[in-house]
């Protein structure tokens, strides 16, 4: 399991009965989790001290209770800066998991030894643009929701990477790569963390079992020559690291000869050492080695 344990200003404190215990900077949240399905006793005082409650309805969705809790606020991860505000679907705008993604591949760009240009796809609120961007890579970030994709600048601006080198997009993530392919425009690392269902600026609908492969195919006409990553995320039950390393495999990996791999994600859990688990991942990756042989046979051809 890749693991987020480089968090300061974050930290799952422990969980029980479809809830976990989260403390975001100075304050505390409960929200639910539907990995939480053991029930534990609520010992630790914050689960009676909490800033803000998400209580989930049983008809779907649900509502925050807010009992001492600024409408913003931010947190920092290393050099970046998050703005924080409680919304629908008890999210926050930031899933902190992906941490353990960012300083990965963070790495292989301060690493590659030369420009590096990223695409991320469903961007959100900026975490991986912001991640790749304070790498060194010039990035482009695709989103279908204007507020979000105003949100990842306000992001950055807090972060100090207003002047930095990201395009922002409101687009159809699909359409986007399509024309992408048109106008012969290529990417050395692809970012995509897709919602299990969505809807385009258009009304487009969006069903991950049905469209990521067709996506990722997409994508790898846009890859460059010598790709440095590709990165999926998913929360889906269905698509588990296995069904990720095989989409990968299939689609970028024998194609390019890189390295996949996939695993879960998780946040480690301070109450009690265990780990939360957050989704999974899968990784493509050049390695060096992989492009030192890449290379040999091609001489030797």
């Amino acid at each position: 399991m890749w693991i987020a344990d480089q968090w300061k200003d974050y930290e799952v404190i422990d969980t029980s009965n479809g809830e976990k215990l989260e403390r975001w900077g100075d304050y505390l949240l409960v929200r639910p989790d539907p990995q939480v399905i053991w029930d534990t006793p609520k010992t630790h005082k914050g689960w009676k001290k909490m800033n803000a409650h998400y209580h989930r309805s049983k008809k779907g969705g649900g509502e925050w209770e807010f009992f001492d809790l600024p409408k913003q606020w931010t947190i920092q991860y290393k050099n970046l800066t998050f703005n924080l505000k409680p919304f629908s679907f008890k999210h926050t705008g930031l899933f902190p998991e992906q941490a353990a993604n960012w300083d990965w591949f963070s790495e292989k760009i301060k690493n590659a030894g030369r420009p590096i240009k990223v695409l991320n796809l469903f961007a959100y609120t900026g975490g991986a643009t912001l991640a790749a961007a304070a790498a060194g890579a010039h990035v482009t970030h695709v989103d279908a929701s204007k507020g979000m994709v105003t949100w990842a600048k306000e992001n950055a601006a807090a972060s100090g990477l207003a002047d930095a080198p990201i395009r922002y997009l409101v687009d159809d993530c699909v359409k986007f790569v399509e024309r992408e392919i048109r106008r012969g425009n290529h990417y050395d690392g692809i970012i995509m963390d897709p919602p299990s269902y969505g809807r385009g600026p258009k009304g487009e609908i969006w069903k991950i079992e049905e469209k990521i492969f067709p996506l990722v195919n997409l994508c790898t006409k846009i890859l460059s020559k010598d790709p440095l990553f590709f990165l999926i995320n998913s929360y889906t039950t269905g698509l588990q690291p296995a069904v990720l390393s095989y989409m990968l495999e299939l689609a970028v990996g024998k194609p390019f000869g890189g390295q996949v791999t996939a695993d879960e994600i998780g946040l480690p859990v301070s109450s009690n050492g265990l780990v939360l688990p957050c989704g999974a991942s899968g990784r493509f990756e050049m390695c060096d080695n992989l492009k030192q042989n890449k290379s040999t046979t091609t001489n030797v051809e």
